[in-house]
C-alpha cells in the first residue's frame, strides 16, 4: 500500500528516481513493472503496478457504449508501460508529460494502491483548495469528525 508525497526532479530525459521505500515495494509487487497514463479531470498521471494495471484494464474491458469507449481511448490508449532501470528510475514519455503540465520539479503521490504524479506547483494548489474546502460530509461521518 502506497502512502506519502515526495518532491522529485526529472532529469532532462524525463526521468524520475523512485524513493527507496517505493522502489523496493515495486521490486516485491511487480519486479519494478509499471503502467503510466492519463486520468479523466486530471492534471496528474496515475502509475499503477502491474497486478493492479491488469485489474483496472480488466474492469475496463467490460465497460459498454460511449462512455466506456471514451474511458477506455484515454486511460488505456494514454498507457506506457515502464520497468525501473537499476538506478530505480522510471522514463515518462513526452506526451504524458506535456498531458500533465510536467516539467523539472514533480511530486510523487502514493494513493493506496496506485501512485500519482503531479506538478509541483500544480499539487500545492490542490492541496491547499482541499484543506480550505474542508472534510466532505460522509467522509467526516465515516471516520467519526
Amino acid at each position: 500500500m502506497f502512502q506519502g508525497s515526495y518532491p522529485l526532479s526529472l532529469d532532462a530525459k524525463g526521468r524520475m528516481t523512485v524513493p527507496a521505500e517505493m522502489r523496493e515495494q515495486l521490486e516485491t509487487l511487480c519486479q519494478g513493472k509499471l503502467t503510466v497514463t492519463r486520468h479523466f479531470g486530471t492534471t496528474f498521471l496515475r502509475i499503477y503496478p502491474q497486478p493492479e494495471w491488469e485489474r483496472m484494464r480488466s474492469i475496463m474491458a467490460g465497460f459498454q457504449g460511449a462512455a466506456g469507449e471514451a474511458a477506455r481511448r484515454l486511460i488505456v490508449g494514454s498507457a506506457d508501460q515502464v520497468q525501473m532501470d537499476g538506478a530505480g528510475r522510471i522514463l515518462i514519455s513526452p506526451i504524458l508529460r506535456k498531458a500533465a503540465n510536467l516539467d523539472r520539479r514533480v511530486v510523487l503521490v502514493g494513493d493506496l494502491q496506485r501512485l500519482e504524479l503531479w506538478d509541483e506547483e500544480a499539487h500545492a494548489r490542490y492541496l491547499d483548495a482541499q484543506a480550505e474546502a474542508g472534510i466532505p460530509e460522509e467522509l467526516r461521518n465515516a471516520l467519526g469528525f
